[in-house]
């Protein structure tokens, strides 16, 4: 039985959607586990007093850059949302609502892919509601899901476990008690799932 790697990640950040997209292939190469952590990037920057690359419009700029070029040398389909930033709350609820539910990784696939693949608004519930669709839900089954305190619960624990283990954006890999932030090092990541 191959490692696990820890997946820290919030659908709002674009590094997170290129490593969801890259992360499967090198669990399957090295026979490692995804162990999925949904968490609340707001809340992570909010408790380490880091910043979004957005809110410095240098760093900003050069960021969407970097992460396109990564995009086209994975082969991952990824454009720019003008919508960026989008207050993640409910869907990063949804993720931690659906864990262990069999739509899990279809409502992972459709929020990202909605995020940045398509550019869509998910700020816009009239938006959310194809995507939703796509993931198997009805509107009336997410907000009750997003709305349960078992589901508020879990997201602020994942939040606050990554915040305790040294995460301060995302995404953040745990392997073996080893950190690598961003999609960046997936390679690093990579190298400790095959050790």
């Amino acid at each position: 039985m191959g490692k696990t790697v820890e997946f820290f990640f919030d659908v709002g950040s674009p590094a997170s959607y290129v490593a969801f997209k890259r992360l499967p292939a090198i669990a399957a190469r090295t026979g490692a586990t995804i162990d999925w952590q949904p968490f609340l990037l707001g809340g992570v920057f909010k408790a380490t007093g880091n910043h979004s690359p957005a809110e410095v419009p240098a760093k900003g700029a050069w960021t969407t850059v970097d992460l396109a070029r990564f995009a086209k040398r994975h082969r991952v389909p990824f454009a720019r949302n003008p919508f960026f930033p989008i207050n993640t709350l409910h869907l990063m609820r949804g993720a931690a609502g659906l864990q262990g539910d069999p739509r899990f990784m279809a409502y992972l696939t459709a929020v990202f892919d909605a995020m940045w693949r398509d550019s869509k608004n998910l700020g816009d519930p009239a938006e959310m509601q194809p995507v939703l669709a796509r993931a198997g839900l009805g509107g009336d089954e997410f907000m009750a899901l997003i709305n349960a305190d078992e589901t508020k619960a879990r997201l602020k624990a994942t939040t606050d476990k990554a915040v305790a283990h040294g995460a301060f954006g995302a995404p953040t890999f745990f392997v073996g008690g080893e950190m690598y932030f961003g999609q960046d090092r997936l390679d690093w990541v990579e190298e400790a799932l095959a050790a």
